[in-house]
């Protein structure tokens, strides 16, 4: 409890100097998502398995060939779809787009969850930019650099993620992939005090493990990447 008092308060403050989104410029993307640490080809399909609530979880990301023109930027989805203790627990669309300056945009996403018999119980935290209020944000910097941040994505009270960058060399090793230089990030959100969690990426490859780290347990690692 310690150390998640420590954490949510130095996140907090960090907060407050990135408070605001970055501005989103429609003529300022490119047709592709090829930044070296969140590469989206599509027809790639990342697999991961890991804990979710102390279940056993299985998360499989496709990156579809499907484009999506929000706020007037084209945008890819990926379809993202978590099964926890043997069944569909949530299902979700996400928009990434990139700029010329190599910084990934996250543009919204459509998600649900789901019962053990298939029954949507909620959408919430779905957003979209540029309708009601919500406003894009960058998942990945072009450039990552140490100390580096902001929001993620905005729709207040539904979705307020934010990330920092906390390293730029540090060993991960996943069933799919082993690095010792791979990025390290810190993620937490207004609407969960308290919780942090920590991200791995491998250039080439993207995100290989997610853990929290104050607030919870889950843990997530890729185990195969395939490209169809």
């Amino acid at each position: 409890m310690r150390l998640a008092a420590v954490l949510a308060t130095a996140l907090v403050a960090a907060s407050a100097a990135q408070a605001a989104s970055p501005a989103l410029r429609p003529s300022a993307f490119v047709a592709r998502v090829d930044n070296p640490w969140f590469p989206l080809t599509p027809g790639t399909v990342y697999v991961y398995r890991g804990l979710e609530g102390g279940s056993p979880s299985r998360e499989v990301m496709t990156v579809s060939r499907a484009t999506r023109l929000i706020a007037g930027v084209r945008a890819t989805s990926v379809q993202d779809n978590v099964y926890v203790g043997g069944h569909l627990a949530e299902r979700t669309t996400d928009w990434y787009a990139q700029d010329r300056a190599g910084n990934v945009w996250y543009l919204g996403e459509d998600t649900a969850e789901l019962d053990p018999e298939g029954r949507v119980t909620s959408r919430e935290g779905s957003w979209r930019a540029g309708t009601d209020g919500a406003e894009a944000g960058i998942l990945m910097p072009g450039h990552p650099a140490v100390g580096s941040g902001g929001r993620q994505e905005y729709l207040k009270g539904e979705a307020e993620d934010r990330y920092r960058v906390k390293a730029l060399a540090v060993h991960v090793s996943t069933p799919a992939a082993t690095s010792d230089r791979a990025l390290l990030t810190e993620e937490w959100s207004p609407l969960e005090p308290g919780v942090v969690e920590r991200k791995f990426y491998v250039r080439g490859v993207g995100n290989v493990l997610a853990q929290t780290v104050a607030g919870g347990s889950d843990r997530t690692e890729l185990v195969s990447v395939k490209r169809r």
